[in-house]
């Protein structure tokens, strides 16, 4: 089977009677990668649409139990449509993943793998009245959560032109960062998505609005995450993500820029380390053992069978580890 066949394959066994299709990405790779059993208890971190969910419960059978995790009330929804479907045991938690996880560490559940899709679903960016894409016109919102009070339209509105900049240059990386949120101050108040990108463009040389992608593409990744707390939210959340898996369990995680991807590198990179001993000590004093086994030697991308079938693939990024030992002091 060729790629875009087997990427097309998986796109129809994905698909649900919502009008709005989730296209999962990397799912072969991933369901591979953390290998579930009939019988395993595994969680999903992030269940968006449940296109990875629905790969995982059919490996893990009417002994198996996915818990699936997601603060997005049309989470819920699409949870619903799954758990009737499903074959294995299935649990729904609604509140974001860090805050999920502890809580489920602390009812003693354990898991034989957990995986987390991060940044934001399709279903939100598909979704034009929630304001997290710059190809349609809405409100100035961007919230994952509707329930939490900041919006992106308080953060152009009321936050300060240094603030601004500097969320645009860190969560971003967007080169012009001082002139857009110079430009974005000048025309306060904006009301909707179609304002901020005129703002965006204007702040920005003209031959940068010409470059590679829509010139607002970054600006809008620094707003969304600085609204929800992104990163915050995966630093808290890897440790104990790692914490709450059994030891001899797999973790995989899906990125799609690099302040993701460079969080969850450093994670299972930090703890696949063994002796730290001075490297001039002829014998190991420390005793330290390596607590994670990479399951990638790098990251896994998207084919270009499957890139041709969901464009948004392409900047997916997956890495996995096994667990070897606990952490230590956790």
């Amino acid at each position: 089977m060729s790629a875009a066949a087997r990427a097309r394959e998986v796109w129809e066994q994905t698909m649900s009677p919502s009008p709005r299709i989730h296209v999962p990405v990397l799912a072969p790779e991933l369901v591979d990668l953390i290998a579930p059993r009939p019988g395993d208890t595994v969680i999903d971190c992030t269940f968006g649409g449940g296109g990875h969910a629905r790969l995982v419960a059919e490996r893990l059978g009417a002994d198996g139990t996915l818990i699936a995790i997601d603060r997005d009330p049309v989470a819920a929804t699409r949870f619903e449509e799954f758990a009737a479907r499903a074959t294995c045991r299935t649990r729904f938690v609604a509140t974001e993943f860090s805050q999920a996880l502890k809580a489920l560490q602390n009812e003693g559940i354990r898991a034989d793998a957990l995986y987390m899709d991060l940044g934001m679903s399709s279903l939100q960016v598909d979704a034009p009245e929630r304001g997290f894409s710059y190809s349609h016109d809405a409100p100035l919102d961007m919230r994952m959560d509707p329930r939490q009070e900041l919006t992106a339209g308080e953060v152009v509105n009321t936050w300060p032109e240094e603030r601004i900049s500097r969320i645009l240059r860190t969560l971003g990386e967007e080169r012009f960062s001082g002139g857009i949120a110079r430009e974005i101050v000048r025309r306060r108040p904006l009301e909707s998505t179609s304002e901020l990108v005129d703002a965006i463009k204007a702040g920005m040389p003209t031959a940068a609005r010409f470059g590679s992608g829509h010139p607002a593409r970054r600006t809008f990744q620094a707003l969304r995450i600085a609204v929800n707390g992104e990163l915050d939210a995966i630093d808290a959340a890897l440790p104990i993500s790692w914490d709450t898996l059994k030891v001899g369990g797999r973790m995989a995680a899906i990125s799609f820029h690099s302040l993701e991807d460079r969080r969850v590198k450093r994670f299972f990179a930090g703890l696949a380390v063994g002796c730290t001993c001075p490297p001039d000590l002829p014998v190991c004093v420390c005793g330290h053992e390596p607590e994670a086994e990479p399951l990638t030697r790098r990251s896994i991308t998207a084919d270009d069978g499957e890139v041709e079938v969901n464009p948004r693939a392409r900047s997916a990024r997956l890495r996995g580890a096994l667990k070897l030992a606990e952490r230590a002091g956790a």
